[in-house]
């Protein structure tokens, strides 16, 4: 779900005196902001997709907001499947699980809808995901290496899904490499541009999977942002022991299968010149 989708909308004299306060304002904010956009460029640049030799891309779930890239031939052989930020309805883990016929395992400790899939198996937890076990505001949250091992899935090759408005950073910086190898695929949404912590989460990730897709949400197109387009924005990683990487290649363009999430609102993506 997008970072504005409305399911879940859950920073002398006095002319003289304000001059000099401007001044000293502007002196103490521009090396700040420049700091900002280097740490935004060192992450796009970390962001660029790479290519495989081996991946078919497929869009999974809905047309617009909900839907996700994946590597449809690299899934067969995974086990169980995991949803995180779901809200009303979950597309994605209804063609995951109808494809594969494997559970889909979905956490949402803000939306207490069941979402329901007639030809697939959803297991709803009203719980989300965080880097530690916790209550708050009578919200439970758990780290993924704790609700993959309660699942009884610690050793089986997985899929997971995470659009949670922005936790996602806490959560995967708590989260062991010995449990990221088990996700083969792990296709998010990605929330903000301008943390350092950002920048060593997807380092951290790297060391695991490769980057395969990169796509701005339109719902948060922002110019202030620069150069990311927008505030929010989907990304697919691919388990390095899976995917076979083709060295030869340039950054790939980005895939057709791609959407607007909303088709209404002007989309915003990168200058296919500077990708």
């Amino acid at each position: 779900m997008s970072a504005l989708c409305p399911r879940r909308r859950l920073m002398l004299g006095g002319i003289g005196i304000l001059g000099l306060t401007a001044i000293s304002i502007g002196a103490w904010r521009l090396p700040f902001e420049k700091t900002e956009r280097q740490i935004r460029q060192a992450l796009l640049e970390e962001l660029r997709p790479v290519s495989l030799k081996n991946c078919t891309l497929k869009r999974f779930g809905s047309t617009y907001d909900g839907g996700y890239l994946m590597c449809e031939n690299l899934i067969d052989g995974v086990q169980a499947a995991y949803s995180y930020g779901v809200g009303s309805n979950d597309e994605w883990g209804c063609d995951v699980s109808s494809r594969y016929r494997v559970p889909v395992h979905q956490y949402d400790c803000f939306d207490p809808a069941r979402p329901v899939c007639e030809t697939g198996a959803f297991v709803f937890h009203d719980e989300c995901i965080g880097n530690r076990r916790k209550t708050f505001e009578s919200r439970l949250f758990d780290t993924l290496a704790n609700q993959i091992s309660r699942n009884g899935d610690s050793g089986r090759r997985l899929v997971v899904k995470i659009d949670v408005e922005g936790a996602e950073w806490d959560a995967l910086m708590a989260t062991s490499d010995a449990v990221l190898e088990r996700i083969d695929q792990l296709p998010m949404e990605l929330h903000g541009s301008h943390d350092r912590r950002f920048l060593r989460v997807v380092q951290k990730l790297k060391r695991t999977f490769y980057v395969v897709n990169l796509h701005f949400n339109n719902h948060s197109c922002d110019t202030e942002t620069a150069p990311f387009p927008s505030r929010a924005y989907q990304v697919l990683l691919v388990n390095k022991r899976i995917g076979v990487l083709d060295t030869a290649a340039r950054t790939p363009s980005a895939s057709a299968l791609n959407a607007p999430d909303n088709p209404q609102l002007p989309d915003c993506q990168l200058n296919p010149d500077v990708r």
